[in-house]
């Protein structure tokens, strides 16, 4: 990575565990991608989610690519609310990882085009 790993809590201690969670996959992303210019980290603890009892962590992972910027949300598909910190950070990079992947094959052209259909005219 050009600019160095941000990773920032919300709502609950630091913890350096998890900090070193997410340095290992940051790095294996870096490995897996090396053109990736920055990674963001956010995890943030939720205390008012209604389906689940006590507290929710939420993580949130933006990579910086050339061509772009590829984020992993809570939003839908990619629902990282968890009771386990640990969970919802694997889910997260999994998504990411996902997102990477993709964006390499577009970049590289791998991704399959159709041909466009048949035209003409029924008279």
């Amino acid at each position: 990575m050009v600019l160095p790993l941000e990773i920032t809590f919300r709502h609950l201690a630091r913890s350096e565990a998890v900090e070193e969670a997410i340095r290992r996959k940051a790095a294996k992303l870096d490995q897996f991608y090396a053109r990736v210019t920055s990674c963001r980290v956010l995890v943030e603890a939720l205390h008012h989610k209604p389906s689940a009892r006590g507290i929710v962590y939420h993580v949130r992972v933006d990579v910086t690519v050339p061509g772009g910027e590829l984020v992993a949300t809570g939003e839908p598909p990619h629902q990282h609310f968890h009771e386990d910190v640990l969970l919802a950070l694997r889910d997260a990079f999994d998504a990411v990882y996902r997102e990477v992947q993709s964006h390499a094959q577009q970049r590289r052209g791998e991704v399959k085009t159709h041909a466009p259909g048949p035209r003409g005219r029924l008279v």
